[in-house]
């Protein structure tokens, strides 16, 4: 495996192999099994798989956890190696935003977002300018790697969606680019994999289990309405602070207008300081949507 940390080494080094595809695997780093599912996945698909490590700035929002994300560098290397990564790259942010920071500084276009990321009042309502910088960055890596694959996972659900809508909207200058959607891992307990679960104290952790308890209990009600209220009434019996539990759209994500649309229930609450998100589809009226699972 080989590590590289410019545009430049990165280029020769895909370009040194005969591979006629390759597969790509964005990551910030701090890898756990859901990580390593997608770069497996990558492998099976791709002659060549890159994955990249970088804790992009322009994602956070302010008083979010930008500085203490957990970065585990050494650790994330071997894991990438075992999975079968051929490419890790680690740029700096000079690398990826040339100039970012000063008054000269070039400036990174970002794609013209779907309206996935900006109708719904979900992950948009709650960090305005998020998904700007996830298509900011993804944006840059792609058209540095150029990708014929790139796996991402349903944990990460509106994401999906955006950066999907972003592919399909740029597809002259991403000719060749398939989106892989990987189904979201979880732990024995059921808790979603995240790198931020590594804040959760064990009392806390406890707690956070009711997130995907939520989410069953969702695919058992009738109505959209009931699921909402019974997701609701699981999380604040944890003392869960709700930013959202509803039941939407599962292509617009916006509100249901029928009982035969696809369906999928999301969340995002916060344990304390620790905020997680999790999702799956649910069966409201008719069969829950699986093209993403």
């Amino acid at each position: 495996m080989q590590v590289v940390t410019t545009d430049k080494n990165l280029r020769e080094a895909i370009g040194n192999r005969s591979d006629s595809s390759c597969g790509f695997v964005p990551t910030m780093g701090a890898l756990h099994e859901g990580h390593l599912a997608l770069i497996r996945r990558a492998v099976e698909l791709a002659g060549t798989v890159v994955v990249s490590i970088f804790v992009n700035p322009t994602q956070f929002g302010p008083g979010e956890d930008f500085q203490k994300y957990p970065r585990t560098l050494e650790a994330d290397l071997l894991a990438a190696e075992q999975a079968g990564a051929d490419i890790v790259f680690t740029p700096d942010l000079q690398t990826m935003y040339p100039g970012y920071g000063t008054p000269t500084g070039v400036t990174v276009d970002t794609p013209p977002l779907p309206a996935t990321a900006t109708e719904p009042a979900l992950e948009d309502y709650h960090r305005p300018g998020h998904f700007a910088g996830v298509c900011q960055v993804v944006a840059r890596l792609f058209d540095l790697v150029m990708p014929r694959f790139a796996v991402f996972g349903e944990k990460d659900y509106q994401q999906l969606l955006v950066l999907s809508a972003m592919v399909r909207a740029n597809d002259t200058r991403w000719p060749h680019l398939q989106v892989i959607a990987h189904p979201t891992l979880r732990d024995d307990d059921g808790l979603a994999m995240s790198s931020r679960n590594r804040y959760l104290t064990p009392a806390q952790r406890q707690r956070a289990l009711s997130v995907s308890r939520a989410l069953q209990t969702a695919s058992d009600c009738e109505t959209a309405e009931s699921a909402e209220s019974a997701m609701r009434s699981l999380l604040l019996a944890q003392n869960l602070v709700i930013d959202y539990a509803v039941v939407r759209h599962a292509r617009t994500l916006m509100p249901l207008r029928g009982t035969t649309e696809p369906a999928r229930a999301l969340i995002a609450a916060r344990v304390d300081s620790v905020r997680l998100i999790d999702n799956a589809p649910v069966a409201i009226g008719t069969r829950p949507d699986t093209s993403y699972t």
